[in-house]
């Protein structure tokens, strides 16, 4: 057990100082770029933003942290010969790996469950506070078991439309209802149409029915049907995805009722659930990096091909990462499932770790 908690103290102190360095750079990074972006702010207010902006850049590169923190660890007990002692004492080197295995999933699980709800918050309040200085203003939206709400703004008024259904990105409503208001809050119009497709400049509508709902006018004995319309607006599909909340801007708590929402509402929930199936697999995938940077660094530091073990490991780590988010990518366009997307690329790195460390191990 005193061996167990020293290989813990010790990965434990490699992964603060990784993540404070990390930090540090992220920061200074942002920093010089938001002060680009916003030269007109004050400091203050600037790094007000890098600020809310660190938590979900570090959330990022958290396998990368693991991947360098456990790299790190291995070739100093390799240096120091600690790894050749446990060996001489009877042991295998691999029952060195079980605390820093230990500490990788815990790190994992408070992550998912206190720092995606932080990251979430913060994320969002970034983006919030981005727009405003910015000037981009995002539409407003709610969803509901009868369909979709949206409202858009203009000089001449607001006009709230609703629609029983969308397509999967949003630019595509079926069923659509436009309300026209002024500025007094008066009704002008109202359109119904089969389906309204977002386009550049405004939506388009088809199979289109226009009643005009001002004073002193029979709304009914005034409509007219046109096949094909346009209406103008200033919506763009990643100003109604912005209204419609990002996976991460939403705590992982809180997703498996939205999920939940936009299914009884339906709307496709895929991206989400995507995400949160990734969120759930993220400690397994971060003990699997762990086994796979001692695969290649806790081989006696002497020997041939450090460098290159090093490297090796590194790139592995990045390889992953990299198909993590290819498998997402796919699981989000529905070409594998959603189980498959988000629990295989982990639970496949997992065995790849396992089985090169009982293939390099001799003790």
């Amino acid at each position: 057990m005193t061996l167990q908690l020293y290989f813990a103290r010790r990965f434990f102190i490699n992964f603060l100082g990784v993540t404070i360095t990390l930090t540090v750079l992220l920061g200074l990074i942002d920093l010089v770029d938001e002060l680009g972006d916003f030269p007109e702010l004050p400091f203050g207010k600037v790094f007000g933003i890098v600020l809310l902006k660190l938590p979900e850049a570090y959330y990022e590169i958290i396998p990368l942290v693991m991947i360098l923190a456990s790299v790190a660890l291995f070739l100093r007990l390799a240096r120091t010969s600690e790894l050749v002692v446990l060996r001489a004492s009877g042991r295998s080197a691999l029952r060195g790996l079980l605390a820093p295995a230990a500490v990788a999933l815990s790190i994992g699980l408070l992550g998912v469950a206190m720092g995606n709800p932080f990251v979430a918050a913060t994320a969002k309040r970034h983006h919030d506070v981005v727009n405003s200085y910015s000037g981009t203003t995002s539409s407003d939206m709610a969803i509901a078991s009868e369909g979709l709400w949206l409202r858009q703004g203009g000089a001449d008024g607001q006009t709230v439309i609703f629609a029983a259904r969308a397509s999967s990105d949003l630019t595509t409503l079926y069923d659509p209802t436009f309300l026209d208001f002024a500025l007094d809050g008066q009704p002008l119009r109202r359109i119904s149409a089969a389906s309204a497709q977002l386009e550049p400049g405004g939506w388009t509508l088809t199979n289109a029915k226009i009643w005009d709902l001002s004073k002193g006018v029979n709304p009914e004995a005034t409509a007219r049907e046109e096949a094909r319309m346009s209406v103008p607006s200033d919506l763009t599909q990643d100003r109604i995805l912005d209204s419609f909340g990002s996976p991460e801007y939403i705590p992982i708590w809180d997703l498996p009722g939205f999920i939940d929402q936009l299914e009884e509402a339906g709307f496709s929930a895929r991206r989400y659930a995507i995400w949160f199936q990734k969120e759930l697999a993220q400690p397994v995938f971060l003990v699997a990096l762990v086994l796979i940077s001692a695969a290649f660094t806790m081989r006696h530091s002497r020997g041939a091909n450090v460098g290159i073990s090093v490297l090796t490991a590194v790139l592995l780590g990045f390889g992953l990462h990299y198909i993590r988010n290819f498998a997402q990518i796919l699981g989000e366009n529905g070409q594998i499932p959603i189980l498959l997307a988000a629990w295989a690329p982990p639970v496949a790195s997992l065995l790849l770790g396992i089985g090169i460390l009982l293939h390099l191990e001799d003790g």
